[in-house]
């Protein structure tokens, strides 16, 4: 079981933060904290349900995790574990969480894969997506895996998609002459490119596609 104390700043006031994993007596909040993240137009058939979020406990509790802010959960992270070949890539976030149930979880493989990642709008201002990204990569090492990966939206690149292809976007994103909120953030937490992979999820502003980052153990 993984559980992390630690202390945030808002000025000059420490606020307890408490990472751990997730148990069945967090679902309410955990959807709450969907509905909140990804409002309407989001379709609200994706966001968890109790069925998924049970999987992620019982499948893989490891990669089921959340932060809270004085007792408040304020953000989760999941992820499970599967056989990742970098010399094929491709793939959609459907086949590789199975619709976010990962019944396809494999104790034996050799990636950790983010499934999602959230935090309430209310609490982004104590940056909980790199610190939940930060924990995950304690999980990566304390498992031994070879690394952590997921595949991160493009959300800036709708308004790009008729001058540049989605890989002269990210080339771009790369040397500083555009900012992605998604992309900048992961490369902020310490991950770095793969690929980009097409028709990886139903998102306009992507023009459906992903960049994939990953982060390598370094201790393999």
């Amino acid at each position: 079981m993984y559980k992390k104390e630690l202390y945030l700043y808002i000025g000059d006031r420490p606020v307890k933060a408490v990472v751990r994993n997730y148990k069945t007596n967090d679902f309410k909040a955990l959807i709450e904290i969907q509905k909140e993240s990804f409002p309407p137009p989001f379709p609200s058939d994706l966001w968890w349900n109790e069925e998924q979020l049970k999987n992620h406990v019982a499948l893989f509790q490891n990669g089921a995790l959340c932060v809270e802010i004085d007792g408040v959960i304020a953000g989760s992270m999941t992820g499970l574990l599967i056989s990742f070949d970098p010399a094929h890539p491709e793939h959609t976030w459907e086949e590789v969480t199975d619709s976010g149930y990962i019944r396809n979880h494999e104790n034996s493989g050799n990636t950790l894969y983010v499934v999602d990642i959230c935090v309430r709008p209310s609490y982004r201002k104590f940056n909980l997506g790199k610190l939940l990204m930060q924990s995950m990569y304690e999980v990566v090492i304390h498992l031994g895996v070879d690394r952590l990966i997921g595949g991160g939206r493009m959300p800036g690149y709708q308004r790009h998609a008729e001058k540049m292809s989605p890989q002269e976007y990210v080339q771009s994103v790369m040397a500083g002459d555009l900012y992605d909120p998604v992309i900048s953030f992961l490369l902020r937490s310490g991950r770095t490119p793969v690929a980009v992979v097409s028709n990886y999820i139903e998102d306009a502003e992507s023009q459906n596609n992903a960049l994939l980052m990953e982060w390598k153990n370094p201790f393999k």
